[in-house]
């Protein structure tokens, strides 16, 4: 099987789908590999490093020519991908949502697309999530953007010239981003809070060392919400957190904001007037910006200066650390492709019935499959 490595296109996209681990175990289970020239340029991969571990590399045309499965991170246009086999695998980051007519380009042009970030969240599926490997990036570059915007310290300072004291860093939404936001802001020497509309994330906040800031006497979301996500809470819920939140907001130096909800607007967790009550030259990091922001305000991709008050609009952090990102990201591919590997075929089988295909799977025999997408 001809598995192709594209380059990637997007604007500010610094990731690759594959990096020399994995082509070397793709090509152990059979694979033949082939890199487009300069795919890892940005993670600090070369295409002699592809070479070595046994893929050829070439322009666009040469390694999709035949190719029975394209890798990608964002996906590519439908008509960039000339030359595949009939029936190619597409496997990537799609963004079905925001990107129906490109999905649907897929099927028309026969290919079985995959999107990887509908990865079940599902105990047999965690070594292939990438959404939960590409957070953690994130959960961590947010606090050292913070610290980077923030115009003091983050620990306690004991010196000869007086005291500096600790910032105070407050994380809103305790997914996978936040627990690394969480730990790294700890580790940095801050004194850190944090809070969920789920109940059960209050033992994971104090087991790392930080405050949990929780809504009494009316409920949120009991559990951990559908797919590990959390849900839409009711309006008696949202009204007593923006009380509590509000009252907290003031006391804070640096907020992580990472509250999404799949194929929805992010929630709002941050007006203007709270943003107001924050104490000039504290930092908000909005990594939901590329969503709609939690935070009013927000502009993705930029920083802006409302009320005295830095917020940055966290757009795909994890493409920030290209090496990490793409080592990471390319080992939930591998790990999700073997585990579907046919031996004797010498390809992928990827059962109708089984709950990751029927999750991952976008668009097959010429049409879109997905009843998320129907």
């Amino acid at each position: 099987m001809k598995v192709a490595v594209l380059a990637e296109t997007a604007p500010g996209e610094t990731r690759v789908a594959a990096i020399p681990e994995t082509v070397k175990k793709l090509g152990a289970l059979g694979a033949k590999v082939s890199v487009e020239k300069g795919a890892g340029r940005h993670a600090g991969i070369s295409d002699q490093d592809f070479a070595d571990a046994g893929a050829t590399t070439g322009p666009r045309t040469q390694v999709l020519d035949g190719a029975e499965l394209v890798l990608s991170v964002s996906g590519p246009e439908a008509d960039a991908l000339g030359g595949v086999a009939p029936g190619a695998l597409l496997v990537g980051i799609l963004d079905p949502f925001r990107r129906r007519e490109a999905i649907a380009a897929y099927g028309s042009a026969g290919l079985e697309a995959l999107a990887m970030e509908w990865m079940p969240r599902i105990t047999r599926a965690q070594s292939m999530d990438v959404l939960s490997s590409q957070s953690n990036l994130a959960g961590y570059k947010a606090v050292i953007d913070a610290a980077a915007a923030y115009g003091r310290a983050f620990p306690m300072m004991m010196t000869a010239a007086g005291t500096v004291s600790p910032a105070r860093a407050f994380i809103m939404g305790v997914g996978v981003a936040g627990l690394q936001a969480i730990a790294t802001a700890r580790r940095l020497g801050a004194q850190v809070s944090a809070t969920d509309v789920r109940s059960a994330t209050r033992e994971q906040i104090q087991s790392l060392g930080a405050k949990p800031i929780f809504v009494e006497g009316v409920a949120g979301i009991e559990g951990e919400g559908q797919g590990g996500y959390a849900g839409e809470t009711s309006e008696e819920y949202r009204k007593a957190q923006a009380e509590l939140v509000s009252s907290h907001l003031a006391k804070q130096d640096i907020v992580i904001t990472t509250a999404l909800i799949p194929g929805k607007p992010a929630p709002r967790l941050i007006s203007d007037a709270q943003v107001a009550t924050m104490r000039r030259g504290s930092v908000i990091v909005d990594l939901a910006a590329d969503a709609g922001g939690n935070v009013e305000g927000c502009v993705p991709g930029e920083s802006v200066e409302r009320h005295g008050v830095i917020i940055i609009g966290a757009s795909n952090l994890a493409r920030s650390l290209p090496a990490d990102s793409s080592a990471l990201y390319a080992r939930n591919l591998f790990n999700f492709l073997s585990a579907f590997w046919d031996k004797e075929a010498g390809r992928p089988a990827l059962p109708d019935e089984d709950e990751i295909v029927k999750g991952v799977r976008l668009t097959k025999g010429g049409s879109i499959v997905s009843e998320r997408l129907a």
